[in-house]
């Protein structure tokens, strides 16, 4: 009996422990499904479900005319779903493949139908969901492909199938002129460290519109497909910018300066244009040389790279020596021989002068080291702060705030700096000592052009999105008058000089009025300073002088074939000066105000002939001389000035042709009747039968030119 109990006892004991664990692993299941469920799906969810950010469509850039800059164009990845048919119908899979495979052959021409046909069978038999087709497909390609068998929603009977085709969008960002203005067009990469370039960084939050989404799921083989075929979250496609930028002036700049760049040999260089009242950047140009000797936008040396600018700097010096009221146009300054001795350093001129007292204006026009740095040391040097101050009030000291990210910081030293030295001040007299972007320097001489009002670049002058305004841009006014108005228009006629009498004499234009200064510059070169005889070329200015429009500067860096800035970057001055003049009507006025003196400001001499022709030549030239007889007509045998007479010609009577050209004479003497024997060239000087007398119809004379 006790035994009895004992083993019931036991048996018991075991049953309720097995009951109790049954409890508690039904229990540990509710736990699970109620309680943690919603955390354990989440994470196998998390290994087979994602979500997929669906760029938006990015916004486009446009230039000042309305041409396009930058634009996103979308591009798909084609893959095929075997399955999109079920297994259990593929007598409807193989009643189209063969027709699918031919078409794909057919269009794309990568493969064989045959091989097409061997993919999507073997894709069909691993039950793939997720087939690549085809990379890089353009929109337009996808809207034909869509029309493939088995592509395309299609009818059996009364059962309606889904396409097999999936596409995946990807935006690819191109610019439709290539490397016009590529490197303030910028580009934003988002890869690794974000480097934000040009208008597409630093208005990135406005181009790249609001991503959407879409879920994923993963499948055999590791691939992602789209668990719906359309997007949870549509993406919200970005704004567009309205640039200051002009297409033809842009491809105007890059040409003159890819042309002189290669011309000179020179390393790399730039060139800005801009319109003077309103600050707006038409075109800026950055050229490097590569290691195939090619010349590529890589770096936006306008606005990134300082350095000393050499003499384009003296305006500043004079400008501020004209505030002040130190000195007038006409104020003189001995140069003696073209040297200026300095503690422990001689400063020389580039050629030796003509005369050892200059004028002001005379000594600006002929870019004198010697002057500027006397003058300077002369009123400052005592005073260097006040010097220094006049810089900071032109606004050359602070960072312009550009609307693109990159700009350097100008430096401009002050008297207690602890690089200050006894050359400091004669040395920044004529551009040394200090660095300033092209760019920089261009706001000075815009500002001159402007008559002392000071506006900040403007790259960017709109954003618009789906055609309605977002923020506009306008002139943003930095200073209202860097200098008085009287020390003003003397720098302008201190410009004006330099093209018509000084170093920028050859890069004027008989059709319109300019005003600049050229610059030329040592450059240092790190360790070596200045010793390794590196030149920097510069030229800036504006046009036309008397209503300026445009402000240009250009800055080539080490070129090998020549080094003065007149030579080197005045070409590229006055090449694009000269296109935009031919582009921009505004600038040439109505029909009588374009007749300008397109012969220079000397009246040029006329040959003999026909007074009424001459006349018309003239005032095409935009000359209206008085008395016509006034001007030469040619020298007869003793070399003396013949006054202008109308030509008369009648039959039998010998024409006075002496001064006439070949083709001049020769029409007249045949037209009275004559024939013509011809010596020598250049203007007629003798010829045998006397003018006036009488003789016979085909009498020979003899003209001699010379």
């Amino acid at each position: 009996m006790n035994i009895r109990k004992s083993i019931l006892m036991r048996v018991y004991l075991a049953f309720g422990l097995m009951v109790f664990g049954a409890f508690l692993v039904f229990g540990k299941l509710l736990h699970l499904q109620y309680v943690d469920g919603g955390e354990w799906r989440a994470m196998v969810d998390s290994l087979t479900i994602r979500e997929r950010v669906i760029e938006a469509a990015r916004g486009n850039i446009y230039s000042n005319d309305g041409s396009l800059l930058a634009t996103s164009v979308p591009e798909y990845e084609l893959r095929f779903d075997a399955m999109a048919i079920p297994e259990e119908e593929s007598d409807v899979f193989n009643s189209k493949v063969d027709s699918l495979a031919i078409r794909l052959a057919n269009y794309f021409q990568d493969k064989s139908s045959r091989q097409y046909l061997m993919m999507l069978k073997n894709a069909r038999s691993k039950k793939q969901r997720y087939t690549l087709i085809k990379r890089n497909v353009s929109h337009q390609e996808l809207k034909e492909i869509k029309t493939f068998p088995l592509f395309k929603t299609f009818k059996e009977g009364k059962r309606k199938y889904s396409s097999s085709l999936v596409s995946i969008r990807e935006n690819k960002r191109i610019l439709p002129f290539t490397n016009l203005a590529a490197r303030t067009i910028g580009y934003k990469n988002t890869k690794g460290d974000t480097v934000l370039v040009g208008l597409e960084g630093a208005y990135g939050d406005y181009i790249d519109g609001k991503s959407g989404s879409q879920l994923m799921q993963r499948i055999a083989g590791g691939f992602w497909v789209p668990i719906n075929r359309a997007v949870e979250v549509a993406p919200v496609d970005g704004s567009d910018i309205i640039s200051t930028l002009d297409v033809n002036m842009q491809d105007m700049a890059q040409r003159a300066l890819e042309k002189q760049l290669i011309a000179s040999d020179a390393d790399n260089g730039c060139v800005i244009l801009m319109e003077v009242k309103t600050g707006e950047v038409r075109a800026i140009a950055n050229f490097t040389r590569d290691s195939e000797g090619v010349f590529r936008e890589k770096y936006n040396y306008a606005i990134a790279q300082g350095a000393d600018p050499g003499s384009t700097f003296k305006l500043a010096s004079y400008l501020a020596l004209l505030d002040d009221g130190y000195v007038d146009l006409g104020s003189t300054v001995d140069i003696g021989n073209g040297t200026y001795k300095v503690p422990a350093h001689t400063i020389k001129d580039s050629h030796a002068p003509k005369k050892s007292v200059l004028t002001v204006l005379e000594a600006f026009e002929e870019s004198s080291n010697v002057a500027v740095a006397k003058l300077v040391n002369t009123y400052y040097g005592d005073k260097p702060t006040k010097y220094v101050d006049k810089l900071y009030q032109f606004g050359l000291a602070q960072p312009l705030g550009l609307q693109i990210p990159g700009e350097v910081k100008p430096w401009v030293k002050r008297p207690d700096s602890r690089s200050w030295s006894k050359l400091s001040l004669v040395q920044m007299a004529y551009g040394y000592e200090l660095r300033l972007t092209p760019l920089q320097t261009l706001m000075l001489y815009n500002a001159v052009a402007n008559d002392g009002k000071l506006v900040a670049p403007l790259f960017v002058k709109e954003i618009r999105h789906l055609g309605n305004t977002v923020q506009h841009f306008e002139a943003r006014v930095v200073s209202k008058q860097i200098a008085s108005k009287g020390a003003i228009d003397k720098a302008k006629k201190m410009l004006e000089g330099v093209m018509t009498e000084g170093t920028g004499k050859r890069l004027s234009s008989p059709l319109y009025t300019s005003a600049g200064k050229t610059g030329t510059a040592q450059m240092n070169d790190g360790t070596k300073g200045y010793g390794a005889r590196r030149y920097q070329s510069s030229f800036a200015g504006y046009f036309p002088a008397e209503n300026p429009k445009y402000s240009i500067i250009v800055v080539i860096r080490n070129p090998r074939k020549g080094y003065y800035g007149g030579a080197i970057a005045g070409p590229v001055f006055k090449e694009l000066a000269d296109m935009v003049y031919a582009n921009d009507m505004s600038l040439h006025g109505t029909l009588d105000a374009r007749k300008v003196n397109t012969a220079g400001t000397k009246v040029p001499l006329t040959l003999a002939g026909s007074k009424e022709a001459s006349t018309k030549v003239y005032e095409e030239l935009g000359l209206h001389p008085a008395n016509l007889n006034a001007l030469v007509q040619g020298r007869d045998s003793a070399a003396k000035l013949l006054p202008f007479a109308e030509l008369q010609v009648k039959e039998g009577v010998v024409p006075n042709v002496l001064g006439m050209g070949l083709s001049d004479a020769v029409f007249a003497m045949e037209n009275a009747g004559f024939k013509t024997r011809i010596s020598g060239k250049g203007r007629v000087v003798t010829q045998s039968l006397l003018a006036g007398e009488n003789f016979k119809t085909g009498t020979s004379i003899n003209l001699v030119l010379n």
